[in-house]
């Protein structure tokens, strides 16, 4: 097998900041006098903050310091939410809390071509959704867990050379206590090259049993099994902003974040939505709750920005926003298909969708209908509006204009010939229309195609009866 760390050292920052890096920012712990910054961004370091230093003395150098307390609960849920997206790559994942995750990918290398190409989309990926991560891999999973927490980029893809590489790693990869990393420094162990180097039996007389099994675990002679991820039946992700935000550009950043992970979680189960939930949350106001409904399941990150960008344009808000939450609807299956080099009725199908999904996030739901036929022979009552996509029904008239004017509208005659600002020229074929006499609303009239000099192409009837004429439709 193959393991792929994946470790994060920036977590407890990363769930603030990963929505704006720019302003400096830090996370602190304790209590009064005592609180500490325990980790801080890069616009902090590069004002002179650093690990360690009291609040007071953070503020000095950096006025517009914005400071949250460490939330171990919500780091937590961030890393689940991380395993949920690295599953689009592999299908066993699993939790190293507080701060990583290992993936088997033996048989991902393959499905990606190679370890490299592997690599590099894990890479990209966590680019996007703002993570300073390091990664390693290695025959175990422990292993890869060390060799990522030491530093990035270690690759040991067989077991016999796992030993050498796991010699330089200093103590701290171990989760030892302060007496007994005291303890071995005090005779000069200060990497695992030199804890390799004692006496097994020393080790765990002096020890417990703990270390030298740990070891062995990671040297993979004995087993060392891994609880798989389950992740949840729906995407929850929250995002909390490290100073309030009420523009709606830095809103759409932040959420950027977001959808980028709800585009992983959906791809590792091949599945899209045609429902989201976008709750803004306020300090002192109720939640603002955008609805966002979709034609189609999708989970295109880029495309759901683009309908949240149009719905939080014309969404008020009443007080800057500290945190927001994405809700996912019910998850429906999506089919796999090829790219093709050439534009298809499918790719086309998805093109309407898209459209018909941004006029709605423009102009309001309400605003943007389908048409769907009726069986009636009437023009004014054989068609209906359904939402988007709902029509069942095919009509099989005559040929009809889409453009139906509210009311006919009479037209002169000369010579006995329809007139519109100049003569109308009639095409042989008609429609005749004789319907309605059960519910009073009956009609007589002869359709026709009519063609004017200007190059108009209009839909006129004559009335049957009295022989007037009207113009009724214009075709496209």
């Amino acid at each position: 097998m193959l393991w792929l760390g994946l470790y994060l050292p920036r977590l407890a920052l990363e769930i603030f900041a990963r929505a704006d890096d720019r302003a400096p920012f830090a996370i602190v712990d304790g209590e009064g006098r005592n609180r500490r910054v325990v980790m801080v961004n890069d616009a902090g370091r590069r004002a002179g903050i650093d690990n360690g230093m009291s609040v007071a003395a953070a503020h000095t150098l950096a006025h517009d310091l914005q400071l949250q307390t460490r939330d171990i609960v919500a780091e937590r849920a961030l890393l689940e939410r991380l395993a949920a997206w690295a599953l689009q790559f592999t299908s066993i994942v699993s939790l190293v809390p507080p701060q990583a995750l290992v993936l088997e990918v033996e048989g991902s290398c393959r499905l990606f071509i190679s370890i490299e190409r592997l690599l590099y989309k894990v890479r990209c990926g966590l680019d996007e959704l703002g993570f300073a991560a390091q990664l390693a891999l290695a025959p175990t999973p422990l292993a890869a867990t060390w060799l990522a927490s030491a530093g990035a980029g270690s690759r040991v893809i067989h077991e016999a050379e796992l030993a050498s590489a796991l010699a330089r790693l200093p103590l701290k990869v171990l989760d030892l206590a302060a007496e007994e990393r005291a303890l071995l420094a005090r005779v000069g162990v200060l990497t695992l090259g030199h804890v390799q180097r004692l006496p097994r039996a020393g080790l765990r007389r002096r020890l417990g049993p703990m270390l030298v099994d740990v070891l062995d675990r990671a040297l993979g002679r004995t087993p060392d099994p891994r609880v798989a991820f389950v992740p949840p039946a729906h995407y929850h992700g929250v995002l909390s902003l490290p100073a309030p935000v009420l523009e709606a550009e830095r809103l759409l950043f932040a959420l950027h974040r977001l959808l980028r992970e709800l585009e992983g979680f959906m791809l590792a189960r091949n599945a899209g939505t045609t429902e989201l939930k976008l709750m803004l949350r306020h300090a002192h106001r109720p939640a603002t709750v955008v609805d966002l409904n979709l034609t189609q399941p999708t989970r295109r990150a880029t495309h759901l920005q683009s309908l949240f960008r149009e719905l939080l344009g014309r969404t008020p808000l009443p007080e800057a926003v500290e945190e927001i939450v994405l809700d996912s609807g019910a998850l429906m299956p999506m089919v796999l298909r090829n790219d093709d080099l050439f534009r298809s009725a499918k790719s086309s199908t998805e093109s309407t969708a898209a459209l018909i999904d941004r006029l709605s996030a423009r102009l309001g739901r309400e605003a943007v209908r389908g048409i769907d036929a009726v069986a009636d022979h009437r023009p004014e009552r054989a068609w209906r509006t359904v939402s988007p996509g709902a029509a069942d029904s095919s009509g099989e008239y005559g040929q009809r204009p889409l453009w139906l004017l509210p009311e006919p509208l009479a037209l002169t005659t000369k010579e006995a010939k329809p007139w519109l600002d100049g003569p109308l020229t009639l095409a042989p074929d008609r429609e005749r229309i004789e319907s309605g006499w059960w519910d009073g609303d009956d009609i007589t009239r002869d359709y026709y195609v009519a063609h004017h000099p200007g190059g108009g192409r209009f839909w006129v009837y004559r009335q049957l009866g009295d022989g007037a004429w009207f113009l009724h439709g214009i075709f496209g």
